[in-house]
């Protein structure tokens, strides 16, 4: 029996869009933050001390953020001046913009719990709906929670499994995508030794587009032989649509193709489909193209994300920092560490271990302070494996 606590169609007003070097959506960070004093709460409540939450999946339903477009594709961020005017500024003289990214969302929270929070009934759930109200989430005001409700599923239990993911929809689950990172790492650089994990993580990142030399007469013409020949020329058919599927690499063109056109009768009516032939294996700078879009390199709603920090320096004690929150806690300086999620919509859970691949938790280690999915950290209590290491951006100096 697996027990969850979820907290539904949490609408957020503000909250912060920009995280690391990504934006769009809040970091992982800020809502296990949320979970967390959510359980510090209920410590100190004596009806309700006994409940340990565990980690927790996020399930976006809708989102906002504030930009515009402010010149051609170029996106800024909504700037406003809050307040306007300062007394002790002239009106001549507002104060200046401090320069923020905001958004609008709507999600879901599932929180893992380690027992029923049935036998508390409804007194816990409406207190943990208060308590919600009074927190920020991701810096953004919460003017709305659609409701909150306890599920006990068991492992064959499908009838709860699916009144949750009705709740849920349509919403998608942000899931840890680390493996992706590394297996694209690996191949890169087997190609090339120099390659490092930030040129891997890029190219989950960037739109990316490259120039294909015009190919219409050579697609027409094969497209012709299926239909007059039939099946004679299948095979030559079929190697052509693999290498449109591929980014543009003259040289990965098939051998039975360079064949087949360079054995092509020069006459009249070959002479356009032979010269575009020539061209789209030998381009040069007066060849007409087309611009594609290169793929990702896997598959899925791939996304870049924040996922914890490393540590930059050693633990200080409070009095040797100006500045601190407050005059005792030791402070230590960090950086974000990226990695890829993946957005997946609710309706793919079959099962309880679908679910648990979705539940985000900490993970502590010496200079690190990371956020992932519990199958992924099978490690000792005082260390991280170096294949977790591999999958994260870890040398700040190289940003």
């Amino acid at each position: 029996m697996s027990n969850f606590l979820l907290i539904d169609h949490i609408q957020v007003q503000d909250a912060n869009t920009i995280a690391g070097f990504t934006w769009g959506f809040p970091a992982i960070t800020h809502f296990l933050g949320f979970v967390h004093l959510l359980q510090r709460k209920i410590y100190k409540h004596a009806d309700f001390k006994d409940i340990t939450l565990g980690g927790c999946a996020v399930i976006a339903h809708d989102q906002q953020t504030s930009t515009y477009h402010s010149s051609g594709s170029t996106i800024a961020f909504t700037q406003s001046r809050n307040p306007p005017y300062l007394a002790s500024h002239a009106k001549d003289s507002p104060p200046p913009i401090i320069e923020e990214g905001k958004m609008s969302m709507t999600v879901s929270i599932l929180i893992e719990v380690e027992e029923s929070v049935g036998q508390y009934g409804q007194v816990f759930i409406d207190w943990v709906k208060q308590q919600s109200y009074l927190q920020r989430l991701a810096g953004g005001s919460i003017f709305n929670i659609a409701g909150a409700t306890g599920f006990s599923i068991k492992s064959d239990d499908n009838i709860s499994l699916k009144a949750l993911q009705r709740k849920l929809l349509p919403g998608f689950a942000l899931i840890n995508r680390s493996d992706l990172l590394d297996k694209h790492f690996d191949t890169m650089q087997a190609n090339d030794s120099s390659t490092e994990i930030f040129d891997a993580w890029i190219d989950f990142v960037a739109l990316k587009r490259q120039a294909r030399p015009a190919y219409d007469l050579i697609d027409h013409h094969l497209t012709s032989l299926i239909k007059d020949q039939g099946d004679k020329h299948i095979i030559l058919f079929e190697e052509w649509q693999k290498h449109l599927k591929r980014s543009y690499n003259s040289k990965d063109i098939s051998q039975k193709l360079s064949d087949y056109f360079n054995n092509l009768v020069v006459d009249k009516a070959n002479k356009s489909l032979i010269n575009q032939w020539q061209q789209y294996i030998e381009p040069t700078d007066r060849t007409p193209a087309k611009w594609e879009y290169e793929p990702k390199p896997a598959r899925g709603y791939l996304v870049p994300i924040v996922c914890g920090y490393k540590a930059i320096s050693e633990v200080l004690n409070n009095d040797e920092v100006t500045g601190t929150r407050d005059s005792e806690t030791d402070v230590c300086f960090v950086e974000a560490v990226h990695s890829i999620g993946e957005w997946q919509s609710v309706h793919r859970w079959k099962n309880l271990d679908a679910i648990y691949d979705a539940l985000w938790q900490y993970n502590y280690s010496p200079d690190w302070y990371l956020c992932s999915h519990k199958h992924i950290f099978e490690t000792s209590e005082n260390e991280i494996s170096y294949e977790i290491e591999d999958l994260l951006m870890q040398d700040p100096s190289s940003f």
